[in-house]
């Protein structure tokens, strides 16, 4: 039988059950899961970082957003209140979205 030792979907043990496999599972504490969570969200940042098309891209950016609301409960904070401090920081700093590069700064 293959060990996983990893973070999965929720329904995950009933998609394994329904095929007719046997597995084992345990429910992570707290500290547990924010480690597992940021260890998921490693595997898929990779993943991410290998595709070269668009329905790979948006599947593996679905999972690394999943992995962002899965986090989100462990530091008792909500989705919007996240939107709020992207938002706040985007006005400040900037996004992402013209692709600037910086190469070097020469201190004043």
């Amino acid at each position: 039988m293959p060990v996983y030792n990893k973070l999965v979907r929720d329904l995950i043990p009933q998609v394994i059950e329904n095929s007719g496999s046997r597995f084992s599972t345990r429910i992570l504490d707290k500290s547990e899961h924010l480690t597992e969570v940021k260890n998921k969200f490693y595997e898929e940042m990779k993943e991410f970082e290998a595709t070269d098309n668009r329905k790979d891209a948006l599947e593996e950016l679905a999972d690394i957003l999943e992995l962002i609301h899965a986090a989100l409960p462990i530091f008792e904070a909500t989705y919007e209140e996240l939107e709020q401090i992207r938002i706040a920081k985007k006005e400040k700093r900037g996004g992402f979205n013209d692709g600037v590069y910086l190469i070097e700064v020469e201190d004043a």
